[in-house]
């Protein structure tokens, strides 16, 4: 059996933690190890800091999905090359986040074709302040930008594989991405679904909770008891494990909804800690109360 999720203030901390500025990173990249998992023959999960990559190898070449922070790009490509000589071709951004989507200017600039959904382009193409951590995320040079922008979905065929890659509007943000492989039963969620709770919600950048629950819920419906889920955070999962992760979202959304239908302020529903996650997820109640209507 799967372990829960968790809601707790030491969660939530090490989550926050993948946004904070990058020079604040920096001194720990010499550190950090890219791990490599084996999900079929040609798919595999790294791990290393930021959010997971999704990597897709066979006689067409090398298919990534995120690609992480800028200093990490050699030992991403020499995890890669552990398993096939072939270069980086595709690199898919699950959405526009930099713990994503820094290894662009890198990637890009060898040559890979960076895709993304069109609003995701729009933002790495200005500069946007990430609201809820204070960070700005300066726009990339033309290297680091999406090649092709899709609006609704994509389909590849490449490796063997049919791969969607379809567009969950106004969850973590407006420009998420699911990347799904049809015949290896295996779908990439980028920040869509995490293992981590309460999940960060970019409201400033088109994300909000009912959105999220029915990306959520949409992930469930196309996967089955075999799929493998790559979450934008954290381990390997099933879909038993996204629909957990809907059902205390809804639960939660659910429980504000009441408190603000009651006549509650926000300082009453921080105060009831509806996400079990204290002081340390204030912050995402305050967002979610505003979304939800309250103070209206």
């Amino acid at each position: 059996m799967r372990k829960r999720l968790t809601i707790t203030a030491l969660t939530l901390a090490t989550a926050i933690t993948l946004y904070l500025p990058t020079p604040a990173l920096a001194q720990n990249y010499d550190d950090v190890e890219i791990r490599t998992t084996r999900i079929t023959d040609s798919l595999y999960m790294l791990e290393g800091a930021g959010g997971n990559i999704g990597v897709c190898i066979g006689d067409d070449g090398v298919f990534i999905i995120d690609d992480q922070f800028a200093p990490l790009t050699d030992k991403i490509k020499a995890a890669i090359a552990e398993l096939t000589d072939k270069p980086v071709q595709f690199v898919i951004n699950t959405h526009y986040h930099y713990d994503h989507t820094d290894g662009n200017e890198n990637f890009g600039g060898e040559g890979a074709i960076i895709v993304a959904h069109e609003n995701s382009r729009t933002r790495m193409s200005a500069d946007q302040l990430i609201e809820a951590f204070d960070r700005l995320q300066e726009a990339y040079s033309p290297a680091g930008l999406p090649k092709i922008t899709f609006t609704e979905s994509i389909r590849f065929h490449y490796n063997g594989h049919t791969i969607d890659v379809f567009h969950v509007p106004g969850a973590h943000t407006d420009g998420d991405a699911i990347v799904w492989f049809r015949e290896a039963n295996v779908a990439h969620t980028g920040d869509a679904f995490v293992r981590y709770f309460p999940p960060f919600i970019d409201q400033p950048s088109g994300g909000s909770l009912n959105g999220l629950i029915e990306a959520a819920g949409r992930i469930a419906e196309m996967a089955d008891e075999d799929t493998v889920i790559i979450p934008g955070h954290g381990a390997l999962s099933g879909r038993q494990d996204v629909l957990e992760f809907q059902e205390r979202l809804a639960g939660i959304r659910d429980r504000i909804v009441e408190m603000i239908e009651a006549g509650a302020s926000v300082e009453d529903v921080v105060a009831a800690d509806v996400t079990g996650g204290g002081e340390a997820a204030a912050g995402w109640v305050r967002f979610a109360y505003e979304e939800l209507g309250g103070g209206r």
